[in-house]
């Protein structure tokens, strides 16, 4: 793979910015591909900005507008509680068919610039019951977009198969622990870094960097 193009999917956030040094590491040449569908904190955007400039990767930036008329929920619209699924019920923060369009669009884009590896921070083992971050869907993905293209992709889940600690631990392996602590935006409430500590992804976030940081000792 080091001597391969990969395209990855980038939020800014804590999880495909570990994804983002993974693939910097492990492949030739990297860019990076951010979707504006009028998320709920426009600091995003800016933040991905930011991180690509300082990692000296190309960024593109695709307005996805459209995705926000579709599916209204607690990304796109501040008048939408943040809840976690009750009950066997989705979470409010789940954005249907959000992971399904942006590996389609990292697709296009990765046949536009010859790149042959596609990487996504999903994870099955904290995917907080989004069934677009399932093994699974994944894979029956990369057959479709292949057979759409006629071409041969390989969509790279760093993280899929394993938990909130691991990826600070991955992170930490990559030398990148401190960057992902201090320069990313996981929080739902658009707080950079360690976050607000009360919305779901914080929570989740914090949880896994104490139990990591606490491993060490």
């Amino acid at each position: 793979m080091k001597q391969d193009k990969a395209v990855v999917v980038f939020s800014g956030g804590q999880d495909s910015t570990t994804c983002l040094f993974w693939a910097i590491k492990n492949f030739k040449e990297v860019e990076v591909i951010t979707f504006d569908y009028g998320q709920r904190h426009a600091l995003e955007i800016e933040c991905a900005k930011q991180i690509a400039q300082e990692l000296n990767v190309r960024h593109h930036i695709l307005n996805m507008s459209l995705l926000n008329q579709l599916a209204p929920n607690a990304l796109t619209r501040d008048d939408i509680e943040i809840k976690e699924g009750e009950e066997g019920e989705l979470p409010s923060t789940f954005v249907p068919g959000r992971n399904l369009v942006f590996l389609s669009f990292a697709g296009i884009l990765a046949s536009q610039i010859g790149a042959k590896h596609i990487v996504t921070g999903v994870c099955e083992t904290d995917f907080s019951g989004y069934p677009d971050c399932r093994d699974i869907f994944v894979k029956s993905l990369n057959v479709t977009l292949n057979l759409s293209m006629d071409t041969s992709f390989v969509i790279h889940t760093p993280l899929m198969w394993i938990n909130k600690e691991e990826t600070w631990a991955l992170a930490d392996q990559l030398g990148a622990f401190d960057f992902v602590r201090q320069k990313t935006l996981t929080c739902y409430n658009g707080i950079i870094a360690d976050g607000c500590g009360e919305c779901p992804a914080c929570k989740l976030r914090l949880q896994g960097m104490e139990a990591y940081v606490q491993s060490l000792k």
